[in-house]
């Protein structure tokens, strides 16, 4: 069985044909066609999600999990707006989501009609692409158009470069005939074949390699790769080369400076010595805000970029060369030629290292129960082989702090760093996963896609762990917030919320801890699998938080500097 309209009936075929098999579908009327035909095909596993924001979020960790393409699919009027959002982190974290948005048929869009907005191209700056399906198929040439357009768009959430692409497609009533009637159609590729730098390119490099003794390697946020693993791991080795990662760029290797931060903070007065002759970048996101205002500051007199996409991201303000090539595949073609040279580069970065890493150690013997000391004792708590999910703000800089872990593969929702989707992003990753999945986030993080939870496809691997500061901790240690009069109130959005109801709400299993003792009671109760999700609220002091915070980098500052 399958909807009566043409256009949604071959929607679904090449949907099967091409290999998807999920699609998060919101309640709706006009998208009747759509729950219709994809919920009936035993092949595909459709799940409905109430709110359109979480449903989006929630398909894009499925996605960011499977490296599959998933749907979702809305009714009209404000309801696809509620994507925007997931849509955006998807495009910038280069995830398929493969968008289907009902509408109204084009004749009845700015009449006054019901639940009716212009939806064509509505998300225009943050999509690969918008298609439109034709509100009836009455013949071969329309049938033949709609064909390859469909073709094209599901594609494209994939080729050259994954993320999200959208069809919008207009029914007209009745809504809920059915047919057993299949249509015929065929399975066209649009896989456009992915740049590649030529010879002069690489020798280009491989020269400006043998005149640098100064070079540092930045990766961004991205998958685990063991050979670019390998590869890094082999240029570090030479005393010119330093690599920085941080916890979102799943690197691991004692060479490499994993807590950028803890190390930028006590070079002032000798950034000279520490700044690169060539910059080295590849990977998405950077959360360390010091080292983009250090590198920008000291520009390197080159800066390569390595870019499957090919974008010409200049995060640093020096951007020379963009290499349009997998970075794997870029340095297992040059690194035969790449030599070490004299130079104490990497040496010093190592050396600075090993500095603040005692510090560290140091002060966090001495302070009290806090965030900073929760998240210590999470990471060294927390079941290896997992996966670990960072909510934004507060969190996923305090991991920054102590340095990638090799039992974690890390995920974060840093293509455009919001609070919006943390809960159904991880919630999303778990229901393609096999492994456990906590999340680690913030009370307003938390709070604010607590809709996350009001899903039933949500599986006992999913731990979510809410640090509850009373607001949003982040505004207690940037400098311009905490010194205005507005801080508590809007910036930080203090409260005295708590999660319990919520959790009952919503049938997940509940744990609270409101210090040290009873966090590690908890733990192995937490993560013991039952049939329910779990949430472990952890209640700590917001001001005192902020304080220790601060007082941390001054303490590393004055520990390096003796």
């Amino acid at each position: 069985m399958t909807s009566d309209k043409k256009n949604v009936a071959l929607l679904r075929a090449l949907f099967l044909k091409k290999g998807l098999k999920q699609i998060v579908i919101s309640p709706g009327s006009r998208n009747a066609p759509i729950i219709i035909a994809f919920a009936s095909h035993p092949d595909i596993e459709a799940m409905s999600v109430v709110d359109e924001r979480s449903a989006a979020f929630f398909a894009l960790g499925m996605a960011q999990q499977s490296g599959k393409t998933v749907a979702i699919a809305s009714t009209s009027g404000t309801a696809p707006l509620n994507y925007a959002p997931a849509i955006a982190e998807a495009y910038y974290q280069k995830i398929p989501l493969l968008v289907l948005t009902a509408d109204r048929p084009p004749m009845l869009v700015d009449v006054g009609d019901g639940q009716t907005i212009r939806q064509q191209k509505m998300y225009a700056n943050y999509i690969k692409k918008s298609y439109q399906l034709p509100v009836e198929i009455d013949n071969k040439s329309q049938f033949a158009e709609a064909e390859k357009m469909v073709n094209e768009a599901i594609d494209l959430c994939r080729f050259p470069i994954p993320g999200p692409v959208h069809i919008n497609i207009p029914f007209d009533e009745p809504l809920y005939g059915t047919t057993e009637e299949e249509p015929e159609v065929r399975v066209r590729n649009y896989r456009q074949a992915k740049e590649k730098p030529d010879d002069p390119v690489l020798r280009q490099f491989v020269q400006l390699w043998k005149k640098s003794d100064k070079i540092m390697v930045l990766a961004g946020q991205q998958f685990p790769s063991q050979k670019l693993q390998r590869l890094v791991g082999e240029l570090s080795a030479m005393p010119q080369v330093i690599v920085l990662t941080e916890t979102t760029s799943n690197f691991h290797n004692n060479a490499f400076v994993d807590c950028i931060d803890n190390v930028m903070v006590t070079l002032k007065g000798k950034e000279a010595d520490f700044a690169p002759d060539l910059l080295i970048t590849f990977g998405d996101a950077v959360v360390s805000k010091m080292i983009k205002r250090f590198l920008r500051n000291n520009k390197p007199a080159a800066h390569w970029h390595i870019d499957t996409a090919g974008e010409k991201r200049d995060t640093y303000f020096s951007l020379t060369q963009t290499v349009s090539l997998l970075p794997e595949l870029f340095f297992e073609k040059v690194i035969a030629q790449l030599k070490p040279v004299k130079s104490n580069f990497g040496q010093l970065w190592s050396n600075q290292k090993q500095k603040v890493s005692s510090a560290r150690g140091q002060y966090m013997r001495s302070i009290p129960f806090s965030d900073m000391k929760v998240f210590q004792y999470l990471l060294s708590a927390i079941p290896g082989n997992s996966n670990l999910h960072l909510g934004n703000s507060t969190p996923v800089r305090y991991s920054q702090l102590f340095g990638s872990l090799p039992q974690f593969t890390y995920f974060s929702n840093r293509g455009v760093s919001g609070i919006d989707g943390q809960v159904s992003t991880a919630a999303g990753v778990a229901k393609n996963s096999n492994k456990i999945n906590t999340l680690i986030t913030g009370d307003l993080g938390f709070f604010y896609d607590s809709n996350g939870l009001m899903n039933n496809n949500l599986t006992p691997n999913l731990k979510i762990i809410v640090i509850n500061n009373g607001g949003g901790g982040i505004f207690r240690f940037i400098a311009g917030p905490r010194s205005t009069p507005f801080l508590e109130d809007f910036f930080e959005a203090k409260h005295h919320w708590n999660a319990k109801g919520l959790a009952d709400a919503f049938q997940v299993d509940y744990y609270r801890a409101t210090n040290e003792w009873a966090l590690k009671a908890q733990l192995p109760v937490f993560y013991k699998m039952n049939k329910r999700p779990g949430l472990l609220e952890i209640v700590t002091p917001g001001k005192e938080s902020g304080e220790i915070l601060i007082n941390y980098f001054r303490f590393l500052v004055n520990e390096v500097e003796k």
